[in-house]
């Protein structure tokens, strides 16, 4: 999908995405990322240290919200600026299913030399996962 910079204004939406994770999406972030930190990774020990259960990685969560707006402008060279603050685990339970992350988007601003700056918002269930998300965006 490519996006222009003139069909876009302050408001537009951004079609809501859903993302899957399960435990062996998150076995395969530790070894790319080499965060091997148990709790992502080992349900007894996450539970141990009174988590609800193994939890998704902060950057992994992130990194769906920067696909969303990568998908989104069809370029991931496009996001010239990206930022989260994280504010709710995404706990993964070992069930074949895993959790959803849901994410969904719009355009705050426009910006000079035909960038956008973009709200993003993603949610585990009811838990606002990250806070203070924020792209900016070259369009064409």
């Amino acid at each position: 999908m490519t996006v222009n910079y003139a069909d876009v204004e302050p408001g537009t939406a951004i079609e809501p995405r859903t993302y899957r994770v399960t435990r062996l999406d998150l076995v395969k972030y530790c070894g790319a990322s080499g965060d091997f930190n148990v709790i992502h990774w080992n349900e007894r020990v996450a539970r141990s240290v009174g988590l609800p259960d193994v939890i998704a990685h902060g950057m992994y969560t992130m990194a769906q919200a920067g696909k969303f707006v990568s998908e989104w402008v069809g370029d991931p060279g496009a996001v010239t600026d990206f930022g989260v603050r994280f504010s709710a685990m995404v706990p993964v339970p070992d069930d074949g299913e895993g959790a959803t992350i849901e994410i969904t988007g719009k355009v705050l601003a426009k910006l000079p030399d035909n960038k956008v700056t973009v709200d993003i918002v993603a949610r585990a269930g009811e838990a606002k996962v990250l806070t203070r998300a924020r792209a900016t965006v070259r369009l064409p």
